[in-house]
């Protein structure tokens, strides 16, 4: 599969995409390291950015990826208007929203939730990784959570908190809500791998499973 440009892909699976009710799509938005850096660059701290592990692990799980690696400095706004542009298409086509989940890490994960904000789509799957400080409530105030809300964090990273006063700001109806906090002592870094600790639980929300 390609996975440097999504809309030709996109073009592709809506023309050969039979069973549009049982299809589930993973949008996954990438890092700021792997944006600015080729993939086979590694960290000076957390090594190398595991992106195509990442993906064929979704794939494995039966999930059709959309993604690409995408270029330096991309600005945050349009690249989300962008990926909402693609969901519509999706759904106009005839996937159900429930089966599209939007999973971004770190700037993707901040990608991502501007996604959410401008989708307002309460049936829409989204995961949060790494992407969320209380200072943002201030600092970026516009964003609001709308969908099936997974928020994954770690309790070692800076850059990794609970969200839910973000939930608490935000007046779109979320219908499923959950937070996962993993202790891997890794920082920032965990979402560089490709570690079932924080894959498995965006396999099951992307799944349905809320629970």
């Amino acid at each position: 599969m390609k996975h440097f440009n999504i809309l030709l892909f996109l073009l592709i699976l809506l023309v050969s995409c039979k069973d549009k009710q049982n299809t589930r799509i993973i949008f996954f938005i990438h890092n700021r390291f792997i944006e600015n850096h080729n993939l086979n660059e590694e960290h000076p701290e957390y090594g190398k950015a595991e992106y195509k592990e990442i993906i064929s692990k979704f794939e494995e799980s039966g999930f059709t990826v959309l993604s690409e690696k995408r270029s330096r400095n991309t600005d945050s706004y349009n690249y989300a208007k962008k990926i909402v542009d693609h969901i519509e298409i999706l759904i106009e086509e005839g996937i159900p929203a429930k089966n599209i989940t939007i999973v971004g890490t770190s700037k993707g994960g901040y990608i991502a939730q501007y996604v959410s904000t401008y989708a307002n789509n309460p049936n829409l799957n989204f995961v949060f990784v790494a992407s969320f400080t209380n200072a943002d409530i201030k600092s970026l105030p516009e964003i609001n959570y709308c969908g099936n809300i997974l928020t994954i964090y770690e309790k070692t990273d800076p850059y990794g908190e609970s969200a839910i006063e973000r939930v608490k700001t935000s007046n779109c109806n979320i219908n499923h809500f959950k937070e996962i906090a993993l202790n891997t002592g890794l920082k920032h870094g965990f979402q560089f791998k490709a570690m079932d600790q924080w894959l498995d639980p965006i396999i099951k929300w992307s799944n349905g499973n809320y629970e």
